[in-house]
């Protein structure tokens, strides 16, 4: 099977006459709507006309944007040094800031408009984007001047992507240094941190020192970057009046702060129970002082099987058939049709994600896959995001884009579907496999993203008063990761370079893009609940859940579903049976003994 993506669906090619042709319709769409607005956001006369046809041009532009921004990145993402992708990436994103001044004069006009409800009633097509419209109102407090705005977006390019893109390009073109049966090598860092995962526990700790190491060619670098990113998003959080970056995320994310603290409350509670099992991983292992972090993902139990790429697919399409046909045919499709770009590779990104393309009804996943049952997991997990993007298809193009939070949801959901059913089938050793390795991605998500929400809090303190040194941001990490794992994990063996790998840090309007899926974890774990006490009306119920949150806030959506996510009992609920899961892997441990 073919391990790469296709992108022919999209563009054959950045010379190509439809990419070409589809630039030069957005050149000319982008100056009508410009000129436009200039011209009819003056005066309230005929509002509802005028909103209207608002908003009909901006989802032509947002459907032509989106193609065209989505092919560079996506290539971007497999070729970190496609001079082409990066110059097209540059020239969309220098046009794409021309439409700020719109946009600035569109917001202004809703937040004026004292009868925006009478207005959105008047037509069918206000009231299918009327949470869009509120959202807008709500959002007009932390509006700048037109002047400033257009300032501000100018200026990141400049700024915040362009310290994005260097990231991008160190970590993506970084060979680590290797010696493997007596030959020194030179290997991608996906390789390398895919490594984790291998039987050889002296490889696992020598790939680890490697790759911290190798860190260090990159980390003043990185460090620079991370710090030119925060320091913006501070001084413009600021500038708009929210308290702070998090007060902002929150806003953005349409999350308030009792929901967040409700999760943490309950995550707090929750550490130590984790903490007993990477103790007892250890002592598996041989380890008396904890685990050390380089054999958190050490696999454990007889579960020694790899999947070909092709085993993987028929694998997951088998599960998720479980639970409805309409996913396992999702999944089936992607696989056919190429949407999968699963081969490790030098230029190609570490990690995984799901770009949904909403004008073409596609999506495109990003994978480094290497065959073991963790890398299958994270397959099932991406193609959940996509199948989140099918769902919300039938929706205009302003009504697909859901809060961060929400965004895992359906992917740790089709984890759980998956784990379930695999666990079902397996006999006592397997079952030990299994489940280890699914409460290690559970820690991953609850005990590592708390270790990277206190480390990204205590950064933005900091780098309100001056920039962070490299040694600096090691100690914070570490210390985040000290409080986060306890006494789980050996103090003398940390991972105090995360700040570089993780991408998330370096998204300047993505900020604490880690709590979420925390959220999305235990969001999932209560949905999955319901499924099991009533599977039939669960399904049914299902997608028309995924296709509401892109007009919702998150206790809205989750009110849907008769979830109230303020209560800390809804979220301990939720770690109780990743408890439970827990306590039956040290019951197995002791069984096969």
């Amino acid at each position: 099977m073919d391990m790469k993506w296709s992108l022919n669906e999209l563009y054959t090619s950045f010379d190509s006459k439809k990419y070409q042709s589809d630039l030069k319709t957005f050149d000319e769409k982008m100056e009508s709507f410009v000129h436009w607005a200039e011209e009819n956001l003056k005066s309230f006369e005929e509002a509802d006309k005028k909103i209207s046809e608002y908003l009909n041009r901006l989802i032509e532009l947002s459907s032509l944007s989106s193609k065209l921004m989505t092919y560079p990145r996506l290539i971007s993402s497999v070729e970190a040094k496609n001079e082409m992708a990066l110059k097209y990436l540059d020239k969309l994103q220098v046009k794409y800031s021309e439409i700020t001044k719109s946009y600035v004069q569109f917001e202004k006009f809703i937040g004026s408009l004292g009868d925006l409800d009478r207005v959105i009633n008047s037509s069918e097509f206000l009231k299918e984007h009327s949470f869009y419209l509120n959202n807008i109102k709500d959002h007009t407090q932390y509006l700048l001047s037109e002047k400033e705005e257009i300032l501000i977006s100018k200026m990141k390019n400049t700024g915040s992507k362009a310290w994005t893109k260097l990231q991008n390009i160190l970590i993506s073109t970084l060979l680590v240094d290797i010696e493997i049966d007596g030959e020194l090598k030179q290997l991608p860092l996906p390789v390398i941190r895919n490594m984790a995962h291998n039987k050889d526990k002296d490889l696992r700790k020598k790939a680890y020192e490697a790759e911290l190491k190798s860190y260090r060619k990159i980390a003043e670098s990185s460090a620079a970057a991370l710090n030119g990113i925060k320091g913006e998003v501070i001084s413009i959080a600021g500038m708009r009046g929210y308290k702070s970056p998090l007060d902002e995320t929150l806003s953005k994310s349409r999350m308030d702060e009792e929901t967040l603290n409700a999760m943490l409350t309950a995550i707090k509670e929750y550490l130590p129970i984790f903490h007993k099992y990477y103790r007892k991983k250890g002592e598996l292992l041989g380890y008396e002082n904890g685990l050390p972090f380089y054999d958190i993902f050490a696999p454990v139990g007889k579960m020694s099987k790899s999947f070909t790429y092709k085993e993987a697919r028929e694998y997951i399409v088998k599960n998720f058939k479980t639970f409805s046909d309409k996913l396992a045919n999702f999944a089936d499709n992607a696989f056919e049709n190429r949407w999968i770009d699963a081969e490790p590779r030098e230029g190609k990104r570490g990690g995984a994600f799901c770009s949904n393309i909403h004008p073409i009804n596609e999506s495109r996943i990003l994978a480094n896959f290497n065959g073991s049952f963790s890398n299958v997991i994270t397959l099932a997990h991406e193609l959940g995001h996509g199948y989140h993007g099918l769902c919300i298809q039938e929706e205009s193009i302003l009504n697909s884009r859901y809060p961060m939070p929400i965004a895992e949801t359906a992917s740790i959901f089709c984890e759980t579907i998956v784990m379930n059913a695999a666990l079902s089938e397996a006999g006592e050793e397997e079952q030990l496999s299994i489940l280890e390795s699914y409460i290690q991605d559970a820690g991953q998500v609850i005990v590592d993203i708390y270790s990277r929400f206190l480390f990204e809090k205590e950064l933005f303190e900091r780098r309100k008063e001056y920039s962070l040194s490299v040694n600096e941001l090691n100690r914070i990490m570490m210390e985040a990761q000290k409080k986060a794992y306890g006494n789980g994990l050996d103090h003398n063996y940390l991972h105090p370079y995360m700040w570089v790998n993780k991408p998330h840090y370096y998204y300047g309007e993505r900020n604490f893009y880690n709590f979420p899926y925390a959220f999305g974890l235990l969001f999932s774990k209560g949905l999955y609940l319901k499924y099991l006490n009533n599977k039939d009306k669960f399904v049914k119920e299902y997608d028309s859940f995924l296709r509401s949150t892109g007009k919702n806030n998150i206790v809205d959506i989750a009110k849907l579903m008769d979830i109230d996510v303020h209560s800390p009992d809804f979220f301990r609920g939720s770690l109780k049976l990743i408890e439970k899961d827990i306590e039956k892997f040290l019951e197995l441990v002791e069984n096969i003994k």
